[in-house]
């Protein structure tokens, strides 16, 4: 019992430390100026895929490849996932840098709902009154928002979607957070090479230019998006799929209050207002999550794992659905 207990509270300092990090996501890409957002995000790409094979290397997990080879449908679309998580990720540098932490943490904030809807229109998923509650309250939230900000909050929009599209993808692939990502990052390493190797000889890279400091920092980030997925996977052997569902949500809070309190943006009453829509739709999903895992058993405790994080409905392949959402993160900041 105690050695369970032991356990429980080492998956548990895992997860906060996971989510944590990505939700201090907006306080490292600042540091990485002036190299614009794009010269930042092909570094991401490159170093996260050395930082991944590292890993792996350390883990010697390998036997995946081979099957995974013979598949070419799951190829595609890993590909396909790359290339939507790189939308993701440049958009999400990009609005940080400009001055939008804001605007991305309710980009997150909004994903499980947009990641419902998709449920609905593309899986044929039946949603329980709760559900269909809290979509209907995150719509009128996006409504409120329009008119607060004075346009469509397409930053936010950008980044629910490309994310909820990368869900979808990685729900099909039904592949692991670290090997997912060494595909992912595979995929666009040459892209991203290219595009650096074209900066340096045009002479506006950033890698290498601005003392040994910015480029150590231009290398880490590599290394922020690997961390957070080991210490996801160590929460994710030790603590229930719910748990880990209720962290996510500390992420886009942290950003959230980085954005307001930190770099100080502007927060009306009426944005006020709309994010308090989101948050009501979020604890009415996270209420009724955990009322079906208390009132069912082992599956609903899946499910509603899934719901707490971003509504995929169960399981993702092989592996519950809370895991496959939840591993979103570890390359979705």
């Amino acid at each position: 019992m105690a050695e369970g207990s032991r356990e429980a509270r080492v998956g548990l300092w895992n997860g906060f430390a996971a989510y944590g990090m990505w939700g201090l996501f907006p306080l490292f890409w600042p540091l990485l100026e002036p190299a614009g957002a794009a010269d930042i995000l092909a570094n991401r790409m490159v170093w996260s895929l050395l930082a991944v094979v590292l890993m792996l290397l350390v883990r010697r997990k390998w036997g995946w490849i081979r099957p995974l080879l013979r598949q070419p449908r799951r190829l595609a679309m890993l590909a396909l996932a790359a290339v939507t998580v790189s939308v993701n990720w440049g958009v999400y540098i990009w609005a940080v840098n400009a001055g939008h932490v804001v605007e991305t943490s309710l980009g997150y904030f909004i994903n499980p709902l947009v990641t419902i809807a998709f449920g609905v229109l593309v899986l044929r998923e039946r949603l329980r009154t709760a559900q269909w509650a809290a979509v209907g309250v995150g719509v009128a939230a996006v409504a409120v928002l329009t008119v607060a900000y004075g346009r469509l909050p397409w930053i936010a929009l950008t980044l629910a979607f490309s994310f909820a599209t990368y869900g979808l993808l990685k729900k099909k692939v039904a592949l692991g957070g670290a090997e997912s990502l060494a595909v992912e990052s595979a995929v666009m390493f040459p892209f991203a090479l290219g595009f650096l190797v074209y900066l340096g000889v045009r002479g506006e890279g950033s890698l290498g230019h601005y003392g040994w400091g910015h480029t150590a920092l231009l290398v880490a980030s590599g290394v922020i998006t690997a961390v957070p997925l080991m210490c996801f996977g160590a929460a994710a052997l030790r603590v229930p799929l719910t748990t880990l569902g209720l962290l996510q949500y500390l992420a886009p809070m942290f950003q959230f209050l980085i954005g307001v309190t930190v770099f100080h943006e502007s927060m009306s009453p009426a944005r006020w207002a709309g994010f308090g829509l989101v948050w009501v739709a979020l604890v009415v999903l996270s209420v009724d999550a955990l009322r079906r895992v208390r009132s069912g058993g082992g599956q609903l405790a899946r499910q509603a794992g899934a719901v707490a994080v971003g509504g995929e409905g169960g399981g993702g392949g092989q592996r519950g659905g809370a895991a496959v959402a939840a591993e979103q993160a570890a390359v979705g900041e």
